[in-house]
């Protein structure tokens, strides 16, 4: 059985959601949140796929990919040749991203986890990528801080397309955390200065000052985030943003992040998975 506090807090994810507008998500009413599994073990991070499957990193560096049910389908171990993975990006899980970032690599990966090709940004002259993430086109969106030029390129290293100087367009350039493809529009998000919302030729289309957030995600048209205390939801365009006070078991958890079915919490020994309808 859940505890009282827990069941609190997923009836405020749930108030959450429910009047949400977003594409893929429904208008939720008499919300019920069943709970799908506790899968135990220490995680370092995590991620979900449009199936379900889930990517749990241990903290050895190991990267295990799970069937939605919890089975175990894949590993991938070879971690000692790029060091620590900084981001999992598994916007396509035909094919996963993995963002060494000190390495400055980026290893692209099958459904297997099999390793199907080696990005070295440095050889391509990218010194400074912080971010990294899936584009519309199957290629990758890089933001080069040097450069301070938001560049889609292709697994073979050659670069697609490239923004404006973001140095001709703001007086201080950003240093974004999360590239979310979504929807024809391409966001950068820097805690210390908010979120940039760009068209898929890089034209920049606005900015959103919302700082301090983390698990940063957007669902169809909705920016989702969260600190310490609140849990954040805004549809661009419109003045509503709504906020939602997080109890503090829900503080607790390392990681947050909600798909159109399902809740995930990672807290310090397990990963809790929650279903509504």
């Amino acid at each position: 059985m859940l505890r009282s506090a827990t069941i609190a807090c997923f009836l405020l994810v749930c108030s959450f959601i429910a009047d949400a507008q977003m594409v893929g998500i429904h208008q939720l009413s008499d919300t019920a949140f069943k709970s799908e599994r506790v899968i135990n073990g220490e995680f370092t991070d995590f991620n979900v796929d449009n199936l379900g499957n889930l990517y749990v990193m241990s903290p050895s560096g190991q990267l295990k990919k799970m069937s939605p049910k919890g089975d175990s389908l894949a590993v991938f171990n070879n971690v000692r040749q790029y060091g620590k993975i900084h981001f999992i990006d598994v916007s396509n899980p035909l094919k996963v991203l993995l963002h060494f970032k000190d390495f400055g690599t980026i290893v692209v990966l099958d459904r297997f986890l099999n390793t199907r090709n080696t990005i070295d940004l440095r050889r391509l002259q990218l010194f400074q990528v912080k971010a990294i993430g899936q584009s519309y086109d199957n290629n990758i969106w890089v933001y080069d801080e040097l450069e301070s030029k938001l560049k889609r390129i292709g697994e073979d290293g050659r670069t697609i397309d490239q923004s404006t100087d973001f140095r001709q367009l703001f007086d201080s350039t950003p240093s974004p955390a999360f590239i979310v493809d979504q929807n024809k529009l391409v966001y950068l998000y820097d805690p210390a200065k908010g979120a940039y919302i760009f068209d898929y030729y890089g034209t920049f289309k606005n900015r959103i000052r919302f700082l301090g957030w983390t698990d940063f995600t957007v669902i169809g048209n909705t920016i989702l985030g969260r600190d310490e205390n609140i849990l954040y939801k805004y549809e661009p365009g419109t003045l509503n943003l709504q906020e939602y006070r997080i109890p503090p078991e829900m503080q607790n958890a390392r990681k947050l992040k909600i798909t159109p079915t399902n809740i995930y919490l990672l807290r310090e020994k397990q990963l809790e998975i929650f279903s509504y309808r």
